[in-house]
């Protein structure tokens, strides 16, 4: 049999037949670059924590590593399936995938809101989106093989960001790829909180690095 040619993607990605997988804030054809910038507004933001069952996906043990295929492939439909549910939330601004765990999948998610009107109560909001999800519409088919997700809501968690307490540099390497933290510097806009770095094009100090 002829020997399977070496995997040719780097800092974790994913060889996936024809191109690399790269894990988050990775870059290039074959993940050698960390990305230019690394947006972590949401960070900033209050957010819920929420947990959901999905019925109709089995579970492997891979599933458990972030930085698996499985996970991420996972994580991904399941994101895509949460935007098209909450869209119509005020301040919905995205899903974060925490973490998986058996039964039949577990997720562990993290629902990330703008900034809420002095009016409005983060824990009024957090019902909101648990009641929202419960209410969702569900695949007709619930086997394994279908597509779509079939899942309940089961649990809540509402929590303020505490902005003044955050440390945007230990949050900006937190955030970066591992080999690459050291490169990355936060930098305040007018709407939020960027990760750059020296490369970074229209940041002050920055220079050209295409040249290597």
């Amino acid at each position: 049999t002829l020997a399977s040619p070496p995997d040719p993607c780097l800092n974790g990605g994913l060889w996936v037949g024809t191109t690399c997988l790269c894990p988050p804030n990775m870059d290039g054809p074959r993940c050698e670059f960390g990305a230019s910038t690394i947006n972590l507004t949401a960070e900033l933001g209050p957010f819920v924590t929420m947990m959901a069952r999905v019925t109709n996906r089995d579970f492997s043990e891979d599933m458990r590593d972030t930085s698996s295929l499985r996970h991420r492939r996972f994580a991904e439909e399941f994101s895509r399936t949460m935007d098209g549910i909450y869209r119509n939330v005020s301040g919905y601004r995205g899903v974060r995938v925490l973490s998986l765990s058996r039964g039949s999948v577990v997720v562990n998610y993290r629902v990330q809101l703008r900034p809420l009107p002095s009016n409005t109560s983060l824990d009024h909001r957090a019902l909101e989106l648990l009641a929202v999800a419960n209410a969702a519409s569900q695949p007709h088919n619930c086997s394994t093989s279908a597509d779509g997700l079939c899942f309940t809501a089961t649990s809540v968690r509402a929590t303020r960001a505490a902005t003044p307490a955050l440390n945007y540099t230990e949050l900006c390497r937190q955030h970066a790829p591992a080999n690459f933290s050291r490169f990355y510097f936060p930098y305040r806009t007018a709407n939020g909180l960027l990760c750059v770095t020296n490369c970074t094009l229209n940041v002050p100090g920055a220079f050209d690095c295409h040249g290597g």
